[in-house]
């Protein structure tokens, strides 16, 4: 496993994302024995950037890693997010990114994490009602008590990641880049490279198409969020479908499997990107690391660079007002 830096924070080339063990896939909290051996067989891999966040259960995602690092915190980059948990009384799905829910929301990751202190700590959504700056001075705080290492934001857009940054440096900006989604490309990273700030792509895989194991919503049960996904739905879904059986030929003539490849186009894009496909199976994560050792020609890279984006918004509507793209 090769690794690089985000800021100045060394972390795995390819990290783990650990939502789907408990949250908002089918099978999602039903095999936490084989949710702990991923994390484990992750971490002999040598992966170390780990990601997880409070809204994941909520908090059952953050106790279940909490159980499976125990032991072998030192060799985790832990990364989790705040501000989807208002905790002064709306609760669960309610932006409050305030300073003192910020502290409320420290101390209960801490404790449920069993840590000391929070790697990277990201602001999951940004919060309309809270001028980023008192945000970011926040956790500026959290870092100078030692609490939180590094500071980072969720599918945040240029002008918040440039007031924050002015606050507190950034360390990493988390967003939806994949294959199926590039918007990044044009308005966020090159912001992010301007200001030396690294990029972590969530739902590299296109949540699960691009691997080619996903071929029908039948496949997915009631809990899972992907059946009200517009991009899984109606001739969306078939032209996305479509879109990775190109993916796959493709992967067949380089020799590894359709997910490999999508990572490692992902890879390609820069030694700033750390993608953290997400799985609840040991034999995904061994796939998936895998794709760090996958070399792509440049004809290659460019057949894959060409290829349309996916059909469909990547969002319901009301997901939607939470993003800044």
């Amino acid at each position: 496993m090769r690794y690089i830096k985000l800021r100045d924070l060394e972390v795995s080339r390819i990290g783990l994302g650990a939502m789907g063990m408990s949250h908002g896939y089918t099978g999602s909290g039903t095999d936490d024995a084989e949710s702990v051996r991923t994390v484990h067989r992750a971490l002999e891999l040598g992966v170390t950037l780990v990601d997880t966040a409070e809204i994941y259960g909520p908090y059952t995602n953050e106790e279940l890693l909490g159980r499976a690092l125990k032991g072998r915190r030192d060799q985790v980059v832990l990364a989790t997010k705040f501000g989807l948990v208002s905790h002064g009384g709306e609760g669960a799905w309610n932006p409050d990114s305030s300073p003192a829910n910020i502290r409320t929301a420290v101390e209960g990751s801490l404790k449920r994490l069993g840590t000391d202190h929070i790697d990277l700590y990201y602001q999951h959504r940004v919060d309309p009602g809270t001028p980023i700056e008192e945000t970011a001075g926040a956790v500026r705080e959290l870092i100078e008590e030692g609490k939180v290492r590094a500071f980072g934001l969720s599918e945040a857009g240029p002008d918040t990641i440039r007031r924050a940054h002015a606050v507190q440096p950034v360390t990493a900006v988390q967003s939806e880049y994949s294959l199926f989604t590039r918007g990044v490309e044009e308005r966020v990273l090159p912001v992010l490279r301007e200001l030396n700030i690294g990029l972590v792509p969530f739902s590299p895989l296109g949540r699960g198409v691009l691997t080619g194991t996903v071929r029908s919503t039948d496949q997915f049960d009631e809990t899972d969020f992907r059946r009200g996904n517009p991009r899984f739905t109606g001739e969306n879904f078939r032209r996305n479908l479509a879109l990775a059986d190109e993916v796959r030929a493709l992967a067949d003539e380089a020799g590894a499997t359709p997910g490999q490849v999508a990572l490692a186009w992902l890879l390609s894009r820069g030694d700033d990107i750390a993608p953290i496909p997400g799985t609840k199976r040991v034999a995904r994560v061994e796939e998936n690391t895998a794709a760090d050792a996958v070399t792509l020609t440049a004809g290659q890279l460019e057949r894959l660079t060409a290829l349309p984006p996916a059909a469909g918004a990547t969002h319901t509507e009301a997901q939607a007002r939470l993003l800044e793209r």
